[in-house]
């Protein structure tokens, strides 16, 4: 074992790698409830979605662990499971198989491009600063959408306004909110989800959450949603073909950034670049592509890892431990379930998570009108227009507009410029059916 993860060569041992693989399962442990959760707001069955969800980041951080020998959890995303519940099925009408259908395809494609040079050759390209406006602005977009779920704000005749103070589960909200922020604070490992089970207590105290009858139980309801993804309905639907592009953005950015940043954390970076990427590379798109089938959102690397490199972590046993511990889940859907029964223990997760997707701001260069207005526009519509879409649209048609009109025209890359095009034939097209 020693040799194969070359523990003792990354200067770790056996104990380290078990506690920080058992760090990064506490601290990421939300997502086994607040996934599904977003996802029953598509119409997809919970205890369904939970099984998919569990299966896919168990299996793609596997294979991270043995393709790319990496301490990285590798789960569905936030961000994309907001895309296609709230955009694609919610915001378009489309069917939810429709929608995996889409991150189907999304995720072959990723496959292909992870086999190739061009997916560093990407991620080089596209402008940093829209590649910061484009994380942040998702950031705003879960962030509402918890406040929204905690009826902190709520419909009002401007549009929205704030929720009634004196309703249980606005307070509920409040109270999850202040605890997780105040472990936040004092930097309390596994702080969201501790926030989450003390908020619990007290959503049954309040008498807004009734126990389960047992913990323990069978998985069942995989069949509902796995298998059930439409891959023809992608080709027919110029939204769902936008669905395909804008998911590829998302992981895009959000696998390959947090790959260097764990990376660099672990000291595993040599002269910029990752050791075994490649592997790890396959490891997130082959993920991408098992989701879809099983019935969840597309897989991309998680943050919370960077808090099992923190805890001594350095070769892929932490993923094992972690992916280990996150099938166990599976025996305990009863408590999951629960949990995900009260909007408002979860509610104060996305919005602290909301949070944490605002570093990369500091990336933009505010000083500079043809980076930081591109860069403001996306963060802006994204919320506003409720559709990471339409915000990675106006970014990218303005940026490109920006530099013409300056001059600079050989700053703007060719595919930024075709990237550009398509959102425009997007815009066109849909004024043209909605009209």
């Amino acid at each position: 074992m020693d040799k194969f993860f070359k523990i003792s060569a990354r200067g770790s041992s056996l104990t380290n790698e078990v506690i920080a693989g058992l760090t990064v399962f506490v601290t990421a442990a939300y997502s086994v409830v607040v996934i599904p959760a977003v996802l029953s707001d598509a119409g997809i069955s919970f205890s369904g979605a939970m099984i998919a969800t569990v299966l896919a980041a168990t299996a793609a951080t596997l294979m991270m662990a043995f393709f790319a020998n990496l301490p990285i959890l590798v789960g569905c995303g936030l961000g994309t499971n907001a895309f296609i519940t709230y955009n694609v099925v919610v915001g378009m009408g489309l069917p939810w198989q429709s929608a995996l259908g889409a991150a189907f395809v999304a995720g072959a494609l990723f496959v292909m491009i992870s086999l190739s040079r061009f997916r560093s050759k990407i991620f080089e390209i596209l402008p940093v600063s829209l590649k910061a406006a484009i994380t942040a602005g998702i950031g705003f977009f879960i962030a509402f959408i918890g406040l929204q779920k905690g009826k902190l704000i709520v419909a009002g005749p401007n549009l929205v306004r704030l929720g009634n103070l004196s309703d249980p589960l606005t307070l509920l909200t409040m109270f999850g909110l202040l605890i997780s922020l105040i472990l936040v604070i004092y930097q309390v490992r596994g702080s969201l989800f501790f926030g989450m089970l003390i908020t619990s207590i007290v959503a049954w105290i309040q008498g807004t959450m009734v126990l389960p009858d047992r913990i323990f139980a069978v998985p069942h309801g995989l069949d509902r949603v796995a298998g059930q993804l439409d891959i023809v309905a992608v080709f027919g639907n110029i939204g769902l073909l936008i669905a395909v592009f804008t998911i590829l953005l998302m992981i895009l950015f959000d696998t390959t950034g947090m790959l260097l940043a764990v990376g660099e954390a672990a000291g595993l970076v040599k002269n910029g670049r990752l050791q075994r990427v490649r592997g790890a590379f396959m490891a997130d798109s082959i993920g991408m592509i098992l989701a879809a089938l099983l019935g969840t959102t597309p897989t991309s690397a998680y943050a919370e890892s960077i808090s099992g490199v923190a805890s001594g972590g350095r070769t892929g046993l932490t993923a094992i431990v972690t992916a280990l511990l996150f099938l166990s889940t599976l025996a305990v859907i009863p408590v999951i379930e629960m949990l995900a029964m009260v909007p408002s223990i979860t509610a104060p997760t996305l919005i602290i998570v909301g949070f944490y997707m605002m570093s990369n701001l500091r990336n933009i260069e505010w000083s500079d009108p043809e980076e930081s207005i591109p860069a403001f526009l996306t963060m802006l519509f994204m919320p506003l227009s409720y559709s990471i879409a339409t915000g990675i649209g106006i970014g990218f048609i303005a940026w490109p507009i920006f530099k013409l009109i300056r001059g600079k025209w050989r700053a703007v890359h060719p595919l930024t410029a075709v990237i550009c095009a398509a959102f425009v034939i997007y815009f066109a097209t849909t004024a043209y059916y909605f009209k």
